[in-house]
C-alpha cells in the first residue's frame, strides 16, 4: 500500500483512540475528507460531535475554527467584512471564519437564511464573495455541520438546495456500557491524573492530496456504476421501476450518484482494498440519500422513515 494509505489507516486508529464509541462517525468524516465533500451530523449534545472534528484537525496539517450558529448571526460572522483605513481612506478585508481548512458549524439550523446563503455559497462554489470581489477558499476545505434533534424550537429548517450540498448526512446514537466505561478512563488521562499519549504525527496536505487521488483509481466494475445510477434512478418519480418511489415525493439529485461513486471508492480505499464491491455501495447509500429524499404524505401516515425507504430501496434495486 502506499504511504498515503498507510498515514491515513495511522490517523483512523489514533481517532478511534480518542472517539470512542461513535467509530461510524469517525469512518464517515475520513470518508468526507477523502471525498473532498461536506458533513451533516444530527445527535443530541454530549456525543462528541464536536470533539470528533477537533481531533482531526490536531492531526492534519491545517487550521480549525468553530462558529457557534446562534439565531442573531449575521453573513459577514461567516465570511469576513471590509473594514475602513481612516489613515489612507482604504477599505481592508478581514478574514471570517470560512477562511480556515476543517470548520465546526455548531447547531447549524439555529441560523437565519441570510447566514444559510453565506454559507451555502462557500460550500458549493469554494470561495467567499463581499461586495463586488470573491475570494478563493483553501484547497482543503470541510464544513461538518451538526444539528441538535432534541430541541427544535427557534431553529431554521434548512434549504434543500443547502442539505444538497452536503455528502453524508449521519445520525449517531449514545454509546454502549463498554464505550461509556472506556470514556470515563480516557477523560481522566486527559485531565492529566495518568500520563498522557505522545503527539500524533501530522498527516501532510501533500498526503492528503495524494489519497485522494489514490481513491479516484480504485476500480469501479461497470456493472457496479451501473447499480448506482439505479439505485439514484429509483428514487425519481419518472423511473419506470415502481415500488419505493411511491413513498417519495422528490427523489435524489444527480449529485447523489456522484457523491455514492466518491463516498463508495473512498470506503474500499480506507477497508485497504484496490476495487469497489456492493458492500461499499450498500454500507454508505443511507447517508449519502438520508437528506436527499423527500418523503410524502402517505408514507408520513405509515410511519416509515427516510431510513425505513432507503433499506426498500436496497432490497427492490437487484445487486450485480
Amino acid at each position: 500500500m502506499s504511504v498515503a494509505f498507510s498515514a491515513f489507516q495511522a490517523l483512523q486508529t489514533q481517532m478511534e483512540k480518542k472517539i470512542i464509541g461513535q467509530q461510524h462517525l469517525a469512518n464517515r468524516l475520513l470518508i468526507a475528507v477523502l471525498a473532498d465533500g461536506h458533513l451533516l451530523v444530527e445527535g443530541a449534545p454530549g456525543l462528541a460531535k464536536t470533539r470528533a472534528i477537533h481531533v482531526l484537525s490536531e492531526a492534519i496539517e491545517g487550521d480549525f475554527h468553530r462558529v457557534q450558529f446562534t439565531p442573531d448571526l449575521l453573513p459577514s460572522d461567516l465570511t469576513g467584512l471590509e473594514i475602513y483605513r481612516p489613515q489612507d481612506g482604504s477599505f481592508h478585508f478581514q478574514q471570517g471564519p470560512l477562511f480556515h481548512h476543517l470548520v465546526l458549524a455548531d447547531e447549524i439550523n439555529r441560523a437565519p437564511a441570510k447566514v444559510q446563503a453565506a454559507l451555502l455559497e462557500a460550500m458549493a462554489e469554494r470561495q467567499i464573495t463581499v461586495g463586488q470581489k470573491s475570494y478563493p477558499l483553501p484547497d482543503l476545505f470541510l464544513v461538518m455541520a451538526t444539528q441538535n434533534p432534541i430541541e427544535q424550537e427557534g431553529t431554521y429548517p434548512l434549504p434543500e438546495a443547502q442539505l444538497d450540498r452536503f455528502l453524508l448526512h449521519i445520525t449517531i446514537e449514545a454509546p454502549d456500557a463498554e464505550s461509556e466505561r472506556k470514556i470515563l478512563q480516557l477523560s481522566r488521562r486527559e485531565a492529566g491524573i495518568e500520563k498522557p499519549e505522545d503527539a500524533p504525527t501530522l498527516l501532510t496536505q501533500k498526503l492528503l492530496m495524494q489519497a485522494r487521488q489514490d481513491v479516484l483509481h480504485i476500480h469501479m466494475a461497470d456493472a457496479l456504476e451501473d447499480y448506482i445510477v439505479r439505485l439514484i434512478m429509483a428514487t425519481r418519480a419518472n423511473h419506470t421501476q415502481q415500488g419505493v418511489v411511491t413513498h417519495i415525493q422528490y427523489g435524489a439529485s444527480p449529485r447523489a450518484t456522484i457523491a455514492l461513486d466518491r463516498c463508495a471508492r473512498a470506503h474500499a480505499w480506507l477497508a485497504g482494498r484496490d476495487f469497489v464491491s456492493p458492500e461499499d455501495i450498500q454500507s454508505i447509500l443511507p447517508d449519502v440519500l438520508r437528506h436527499r429524499l423527500m418523503l410524502n404524505y402517505e408514507a408520513e401516515a405509515m410511519g416509515l422513515t427516510t431510513d425505513d425507504v432507503i433499506q426498500q430501496l436496497m432490497t427492490q434495486v437487484a445487486v450485480p
